[in-house]
């Protein structure tokens, strides 16, 4: 259904009493929310209901609304599945958004295979392999199957055993006692299948065993003074404590839990993860949430549950939470069907279970905190900067500056280049490059009047089409003015702007940035007079970062056209000319200017051009 015609009214009218999911589309047609519903006639329908408990992010999401769809599905279970999908697929703004999208590596033992292997995964597949973790570094995971190989001497070849048995030579591993060599048949599956056993349990948390075996190995080789064996004992007695003492017992049971808990401030929170498996802490970590719609920590929590095991293939025995969830029942047996096993969903009420809670919950709030202070920080950088260098000139309201830059170096073709900073950051993805096409030589003025004139007519183009079509607010690239024009020079640049700006009848403040002798910034040109700058304000930082990227943007061009040579033209831009008729103007005109001062006559009349590559050319030069 078009989405213009779209009537909000009668479809509520439409809407079906079944469970099912919910999408929210807005004028351009972007999905801007996901949600469930048990009905989806009274949930759908309560967005468009007057009322006063709505909070302002809602009421704001709600006046976005173009049109919706929706999905009915045969269980709030189903929807629920579907929900999680939409949202991982969309990523729509107004759903409370897990920012933070990690993957965590597990340690899995294939025991499917006669001769097991200890590989590293990101995945957990029902392939009757043993998985340990989620761990929450890859390093740390590498370092113990590592260490696993020097102890147990496990193989790590993708041989087919037994059926290879004996059909190539020993790897390495083998020559540097790191394998035993089932593929050779040096030892029977049955001691091999005791040295996996030995590899679970390591895995499991059971250090003593093997900090026993290496003391003694150690102690032994020490004796018959082989100290070079009794050194390599000792590392690998040392990594094996290492491993041990970072798990720390959390209490005597034996289960694997995740413990949740977050801290929140007015934008954004802190969701604390604690890993527990088989009664050991083996890891934990912080997620950022973009809080959105959501209002209290139950719906923070809730949101954040069904993202996060949505993409984690390990789904633990228990979740101790913060609070109480919402859609408690349904999330459970969603969890439940995940695992294979049913899942409880705990809320810690006293005891060690709650301290466990509290430390999570602070750990979240210190994180919050220590981000927010990071957060000021950076905001006095960037936006801080700007409104310092608007008050500078007396303007208020400067989210987006422009700043251009020539560079025409060795006499090769000059370039302009255009990069955009808003709120005090560099935009990439609307920086523009200019080959400079109207100019003869190296006129670095005439040449900015070009790439200013090439720039804002190209917006002023692009606003009426898009007006034409009735989706003026629909911005290009290029019809996002700025609020400041920057220009790398002082007088003589800031004039030459200012004239493209009348000509067009626009009206952007202009200034200049200027430079001393020795090339460092001093202040900015603006209305006739230089203003100084304090030099260590993060006004004057900013300055000096635009400019410098201004120029680095425009060399980096320049170089990238002179890596290729001469063999690279301006001609080749230039629609319907190719390797053939870009050779045929060359001989016929001797150069690029003769090209571009060339009649539709001339150019019509050149070996192997036709009327419409001719207007071509003549468009890319004229236009």
């Amino acid at each position: 259904m078009d989405h213009i015609e779209f009537n909000i009214e009668e479809e509520l009218k439409k809407l079906p009493s079944q469970p099912g999911v919910y999408i929210m589309h807005d004028r351009r047609d972007e999905i801007i929310y996901v949600g469930k519903a048990i009905s989806l006639k009274n949930r759908v329908r309560q967005y468009f209901q007057s009322s006063r408990n709505k909070t302002a992010k809602i009421e704001q999401m709600v006046s976005r609304i173009a049109r919706f769809e929706y999905i009915i599905t045969d269980s709030e279970l189903e929807a629920l599945v579907l929900e999680c999908n939409l949202i991982k697929e969309h990523r729509p703004r107004y759903n409370t958004m897990l920012k933070d999208d990690k993957t965590y590596p597990y340690i899995k033992v294939t025991m499917y295979e006669e001769f097991p292997r200890v590989l590293f995964s990101r995945d957990m597949k029902k392939d009757k392999s043993r998985y340990f973790g989620p761990y929450t570094s890859a390093g740390a995971v590498k370092d113990t199957i590592e260490l696993i190989h020097k102890l147990y001497q496990i193989r790590t070849c993708n041989r087919n055993l037994p059926r290879d048995i004996g059909k190539e030579r020993p790897c390495l591993n083998y020559h540097i006692k790191q394998c035993q060599a089932p593929c050779q048949g040096y030892i029977s599956q049955e001691d091999y299948g005791k040295s996996i056993g030995q590899v679970i349990d390591f895995l499991g948390g059971k250090y003593a065993p093997v900090i026993a075996m290496l003391e003694e190995k150690m102690q032994a080789a020490s004796d018959e003074m082989d100290f070079e064996k009794a050194i390599e004992y000792r590392d690998l007695l040392t990594s094996v404590k290492q491993i041990a003492q970072k798990q720390k017992i959390t209490d005597s049971g034996m289960e694997d839990r995740d413990i949740i808990a977050m801290a929140k401030d007015e934008k954004d929170a802190v969701v604390q993860v604690f890993f527990v498996r088989e009664g050991k802490l083996i890891g934990r970590e912080h997620f950022h949430v973009n809080v959105a719609t959501a209002e209290d920590n139950g719906q923070i929590l809730t949101s954040f549950v069904k993202q996060f095991y949505s993409g984690t293939p390990f789904i633990p025995r228990e979740i101790w939470v913060q609070t109480q969830l919402e859609e408690e029942e349904v999330i459970g047996e969603w969890l439940s069907a995940k695992r294979g096993q049913k899942v409880k969903l705990i809320i810690p009420k006293k005891g060690q279970k709650e301290r466990l809670v509290e430390l999570a919950e602070r750990n979240a709030a210190l994180v919050l905190s220590q981000d927010k202070e990071k957060i000021k920080r950076e905001e006095l950088r960037t936006v801080g900067a700007m409104n310092e260098v608007g008050s500078l000139l007396g303007l208020t309201g400067v989210k987006r500056i422009e700043a251009f830059d020539i560079s025409n170096i060795s006499g090769f073709e000059s370039v302009g280049s255009m990069i955009v900073y808003e709120n005090g950051r560099p935009k990439r993805n609307d920086y523009r490059k200019f080959k400079i096409k109207w100019v003869k030589g190296a006129n670095d003025y005439a040449s900015m009047n070009e790439v200013l004139t090439r720039r804002f007519s190209h917006g002023l183009q692009e606003a009426e089409s898009l007006r034409e079509k009735g989706v003026e607010e629909e911005l290009g690239s290029f019809t996002r003015f700025p609020d400041l024009i920057m220009m790398d020079g002082g007088k003589g640049q800031v004039n030459i702007a200012l004239e493209v700006i009348e000509q067009l009848g626009l009206a952007i403040p202009v200034c200049g940035m200027v430079k001393d002798d020795n090339h460092r910034t001093r202040g900015l040109y603006y209305n006739n007079v230089e203003i100084p700058i304090d030099r260590h304000s993060e006004g004057f930082k900013l300055i000096t970062r635009i400019q410098d990227e201004a120029h680095r943007f425009a060399i980096e061009y320049h170089r990238s056209l002179r890596s290729k040579g001469q063999v690279k033209s301006i001609l080749d831009d230039i629609p319907n000319i190719g390797p053939g008729r870009r050779k045929a103007l060359m001989r016929r005109f001797k150069g690029l200017e003769a090209v571009k001062e060339a009649t539709l006559e001339e150019l019509e009349a050149t070996e192997g051009m036709n009327s419409r590559s001719a207007k071509s050319v003549y468009e890319f030069f004229h236009n």
